[in-house]
């Protein structure tokens, strides 16, 4: 396992850089390309290998969709999903986990207090994080595979802890854009940000997906993408090492959204990217593009900033790869850059999922013009959204209209299972029956130890506090399925 510096952020203000990665679907790659070989570990403790995605079947097709879960599973989804739509124990939950996620208190740090510890894996962790370490890891995406998902996103949860000197922080401001004058220390993070993003990689198999989280490589990552500058040489080279051993292993990675303060940068950072390694050659061999970058349709200029993206994919010959959420950083952006409503977010998530599937774009004269193909990843627990999608390309497929070069599904780890699992019982049904157009559909999920999950567990209860509706859809389909298994 490698190991990350134990450093302190300047001047107070404590700065945290984590790099994430998931895991996602097994594509076209032919096993014996030389691009689908496996990447050995480095641990002189070999793991197990990322399994192989599960092959379509009928085990499930005259059941439920969410008979596929385990009975341990199950009970725990019921438990977590009733207690979340619980006012009277949400509340203190989530005062809870964040005491937990930003006390400095070695008794309420889960990874020295034993006790502890196994309290929030029992409760929370186990059930939206895969592990601690490799083998744990891969031993949830084993589990996760034969329950029929044809892959995974890995992501890993480790904050990064800035050096606190004077000197430092002074030369820093002094000199922010100048990455030759950084202290030796920022250098250091950015060469462990990387060997924690292959040992990751290392975790996933061909087609999964490895995600990266850029404000993990430190401050010179973090200050050029503020100052929208180039990609500064020493992470460039991290990213060309990460993104070729990536396309080696014939798996894909995407690039995890950042604040507003920061996503422009990122942007023009993730378009050098797939100039470089989603050309048409690359893209051909792994069966749609290497890099992914997240569209956040809650933003009012998201739309816009899709069009970008497209228009930069024309001009420079790649293949643009596209994850489209809905927004991460709702309690953190500045309120007028979101939109209204949540029916004008769904509007625009569902418009430029829209866009990319049909290939058009409606120019304010009234007139559509066509747009270049781009592979689509759909990150939605919206049944809604995405059932529309996915008719809109099996029609534009049937009818051999236009449509994206690729099309896929996920959700995380531990929440919208009746979603997930009606999606993976159509990809079954559809290939059996030898039709097209069913995605393939893939959990999301992020490891590392209990302490370094802390802020994810504390995200998602929030997020199941802001989706309450949809927590008690979850929670009614869940009981229904438990009735049913009493019943026999």
């Amino acid at each position: 396992m490698y190991s990350w510096s134990p450093l302190h952020a300047p001047r107070g203000t404590r700065l945290l850089f984590r790099h994430h990665a998931y895991l996602l679907p097994r594509r076209y790659i032919s096993t014996s390309s030389p691009k689908a070989c496996t990447i050995k570990a480095s641990s002189p403790d070999p793991a197990p290998e990322a399994p192989a995605a599960a092959s379509p079947r009928r085990k499930h097709a005259d059941l439920p969709p969410l008979s596929r879960l385990p009975n341990k599973l199950l009970l725990r989804s019921l438990l977590l999903s009733s207690l979340m739509t619980s006012k009277i124990f949400l509340r203190p939950s989530l005062a809870l986990l964040e005491t937990l996620a930003s006390s400095k208190s070695a008794f309420l740090n889960p990874d020295r207090n034993s006790l502890l510890n196994r309290l929030v894996r029992w409760t929370l962790y186990n059930h939206f994080c895969p592990g601690t370490n490799r083998a744990e890891v891969v031993q949830t995406v084993n589990q996760i595979k034969q329950m029929g998902y044809q892959g995974v996103i890995l992501g890993y949860s480790k904050e990064v802890v800035l050096p606190h000197s004077e000197s430092n922080q002074q030369d820093i401001h002094e000199t922010a854009g100048t990455a030759k004058d950084y202290p030796p220390q920022y250098y250091q993070v950015i060469e462990e940000w990387k060997r924690g993003t292959l040992e990751t990689l290392r975790m996933v198999g061909p087609g999964d997906f490895l995600a990266l989280k850029l404000t993990g490589a430190g401050p010179i990552s973090l200050e050029a993408m503020q100052a929208r500058a180039p990609i500064p040489a020493a992470v460039l080279n991290a990213l060309d090492e990460i993104c070729t051993e990536t396309a080696k292993q014939g798996s894909r990675l995407w690039l995890d959204a950042e604040q507003q303060l920061l996503q422009p940068g990122l942007d023009n950072w993730a378009i050098e990217l797939m100039r470089r390694y989603n050309t048409p050659a690359s893209s051909a061999d792994l069966g749609g593009p290497l890099v992914y970058n997240t569209i956040q349709a809650y933003l009012k200029g998201s739309r816009a900033n899709v069009q970008r993206h497209l228009d930069e994919a024309e001009k420079g010959g790649f293949l643009l790869g596209v994850k489209l959420v809905r927004g991460a950083y709702i309690e953190h952006e500045v309120r007028g850059l979101i939109h209204n409503s949540k029916t004008e977010t769904d509007d625009s998530y569902n418009g430029i999922a829209e866009m990319l599937i049909c290939r058009r774009q409606a120019r304010s004269e009234g007139k559509d013009v066509s747009v270049p193909a781009a592979a689509l990843f759909l990150a939605t627990h919206n049944s809604e959204s995405a059932d529309r999608a996915i008719r809109l390309y099996q029609g534009r497929l049937e009818g051999g209209l236009p449509t994206v070069s690729v099309l896929e599904c996920g959700q995380i780890m531990g929440m919208a299972d009746e979603l997930s699992c009606e999606l993976v019982q159509r990809y079954e049904t559809a290939a059996v029956e030898g039709r097209v157009g069913a995605p393939r559909t893939f959990k999301c999920m992020h490891w590392g130890t209990v302490s370094e999950c802390m802020e994810y567990l504390h995200r998602r209860a929030i997020e199941n506090r802001g989706a309450v509706e949809r927590t008690h859809h979850m929670r009614a389909a869940l009981a229904r399925e438990f009735r049913r298994r009493i019943g026999r």
